[in-house]
C-alpha cells in the first residue's frame, strides 16, 4: 500500500488531524492547512486539481454551567451580586464591619472572594484584605497561627497580638464564622477580635459570613454575640426572575445552544432562584442537548 493510500487517524486531543479526501491527504494544524507539498493559510476551503472539499476542525461543546460546588475563586464568574457588593463597601467606607448572612450554598463564600478582590480599589482608606476560611481551622491555637501567618507577623496571641495588629490596617474576612462557636474556641478570642474592630481607626475592619443572624450566634457564652452591634448585616437573597435569564444567557453566549422559554420558566419555578439549584438544573438541561 502506497503512502497516499494509507488510512490516517484523527487526533482530536492534539487539535489537528489527517484525513483522506478523494486521493488526497491534508493535515489541519490550527489555522494552517498542509495539502501535499503545498501550504495554505485558510482553514475553511481546501482545493486541489483532483478534488475540492470543505473541512472544519471538530468543535467540542463544554458545559459552561460547571461551577457546581464550593466557592467560585474567579471573581469574574460571580454573577448577580453587584448590589450586595456595592452595599458591603458602602458600609465599610462609613466605618462599619459587615456580616454577610445567608443560607448554605447561596454564594456567601464566592461573595467574600469578590470583596477580597475589590478591596484595594473600593475602600476609601486602604486596608490589606486577609481571607481566612474557618472551615480549615481546627481550634484557637490553629486560628492564631493562620492569622499571624497570613498577616506576616510572629505567631502570638492576647496582648502581643493586639500590639502587632495595631501596626496594621487590615480587612479581616472570616468565612464560616459559626466555627468559632465550636469546642476549641472561647469567647475570649471572639471578644478580642471585636475589640480590635471597634473605632474609626481600628486595626481591623471585619467582613464575616454566617448562616444565621448574629443575634443567634455564640449563645453558648451566655452573652450578646461578640460580633453583634459591631457588624451590620447584609442578607444574601435568592436571585429574582430577571436575574436568572440573564445568568443563563450570559453562560450560553459563546455556545451554539439556547434554552427555550419553557426551559427557563421551569428553572425559575423549580429552583425559586437559589443560585446553586439554578446552576445544577442548567447543567442538566445543557447536558441533555449534548446527548
Amino acid at each position: 500500500m502506497s503512502e497516499h493510500e494509507q488510512q490516517r487517524d484523527i487526533d482530536i486531543k492534539s487539535g489537528n488531524y489527517v484525513e483522506k479526501v478523494g486521493q488526497n491527504y491534508y493535515e489541519i494544524h490550527a489555522e494552517t492547512v498542509i495539502f501535499g507539498d503545498h501550504e495554505s493559510s485558510s482553514n475553511s476551503d481546501v482545493t486541489s486539481d483532483q478534488d475540492s472539499s470543505q473541512t472544519s476542525v471538530p468543535k467540542v461543546q463544554h458545559n459552561p454551567f460547571n461551577y457546581l460546588t464550593g466557592r467560585i475563586d474567579d471573581p469574574k464568574l460571580v454573577f448577580g451580586r453587584e448590589k450586595e457588593v456595592k452595599r458591603i463597601f458602602e458600609l465599610l467606607n462609613i466605618g462599619s464591619s459587615v456580616a454577610v448572612i445567608g443560607e448554605p450554598e447561596i454564594g456567601k463564600s464566592s461573595l467574600l472572594k469578590v470583596v477580597e478582590d475589590q478591596a484595594e480599589s473600593k475602600l476609601k482608606l486602604p486596608r490589606k484584605p486577609i481571607y481566612l476560611n474557618l472551615g480549615e481551622v481546627y481550634g484557637e491555637d490553629d486560628f492564631y497561627f493562620f492569622l499571624c501567618d497570613l498577616i506576616g507577623i510572629p505567631e502570638c496571641k492576647g496582648y502581643r497580638l493586639s500590639r502587632e495588629l495595631k501596626k496594621h490596617q487590615l480587612l479581616l474576612i472570616l468565612d464560616n464564622v459559626e466555627k468559632m462557636a465550636w469546642d476549641g474556641f472561647t469567647n475570649q478570642i471572639r471578644s478580642q477580635i471585636r475589640a480590635l474592630a471597634e473605632g474609626n481607626n481600628a486595626p481591623l475592619r471585619l467582613v464575616i459570613a454566617a448562616e444565621r443572624p448574629l443575634s443567634q450566634l455564640f449563645n453558648d457564652s451566655g452573652m450578646v454575640s461578640p460580633f453583634e452591634n459591631v457588624c451590620l448585616e447584609e442578607t444574601i437573597s435568592y436571585w429574582d426572575e430577571q436575574t436568572i435569564p440573564k445568568f443563563i444567557n450570559y453562560h450560553l453566549q459563546n455556545t451554539s445552544i439556547s434554552f427555550t422559554e419553557e426551559e427557563i420558566s421551569q428553572i425559575i419555578s423549580d429552583t425559586k432562584g437559589h443560585p446553586k439549584k439554578v446552576m445544577n438544573l442548567c447543567y442538566q438541561i445543557y447536558n441533555s442537548y449534548l446527548q
